[in-house]
């Protein structure tokens, strides 16, 4: 509990930092929410499944700041976020390897209409990178769906993991709309809440995972 309490208070001093338009704090407490996660992952039980996810939660964490670094580290920043999308990846693979041909087209369909939308405004030398990067999103996301059902999972943690990964998905979509296709006052909060609550659930899955823990 002492883990979430410290997430909840890096999370509103970066809002206030945000609000405020103190920018030093703001960059100084970003990484907060997720340090305080990688802490509390500590107490789920060791094994393949947690150690992806908190490599996930590193790579996240970096991803976190090189977004708010002074300076465009756009690109940088998104390779930390794809390398911890393909963690995630690694970590629901470990739990299933089903198929799942449902999941595959909803998330299909949801990295598809995320990568449209953005290439309908124009990225140009960064066509390619966003393009790898719907992929890994699509690839994680399939997996997190692909978890729900499974007899040796418990479903709570099948949920947590997908909505969670859901989240993921929609706070990185919202990213890509705020900043290629049309900017918007609220796109700052939206992010950042989606992508907090979504860390949460992925981390949250990697407790009482299994139904024969």
């Amino acid at each position: 509990m002492r883990w979430l309490l410290l997430g909840l208070a890096g999370a509103a001093l970066f809002l206030y930092g945000r609000i405020t338009g103190d920018t030093q704090l703001s960059l100084l407490t970003k990484g907060i929410p997720v340090i305080a996660l990688l802490l509390w992952l500590r107490q789920a039980p060791a094994g393949t499944y947690r150690r992806w996810i908190g490599i996930g939660l590193v790579f996240s964490l970096a991803g976190d700041i090189l977004l708010d670094w002074p300076g465009d580290l756009f690109v940088f920043g998104l390779g930390a976020f794809l390398l911890g999308h393909l963690a995630y990846l690694r970590a629901y693979c470990s739990d299933s390897r089903q198929p799942a041909l449902p999941a595959l087209l909803l998330a299909l369909i949801a990295g598809g209409a995320m990568f449209a939308i953005l290439a309908s405004s124009g990225l140009g030398e960064l066509l390619i990178p966003v393009a790898c990067y719907a992929t890994a999103i699509c690839l994680m996301l399939w997996r997190a769906l692909a978890r729900i059902g499974h007899p040796d999972l418990q479903p709570r943690s099948t949920w947590l993991a997908a909505g969670g990964a859901t989240l993921f998905v929609l706070s990185d979509s919202l990213i890509g709309i705020d900043r290629f296709v049309a900017s918007f006052d609220a796109a700052p909060y939206a992010i950042i809440l989606t992508y907090w609550l979504g860390q949460w659930g992925i981390t949250a899955s990697a407790f009482q995972r299994s139904n024969s823990a």
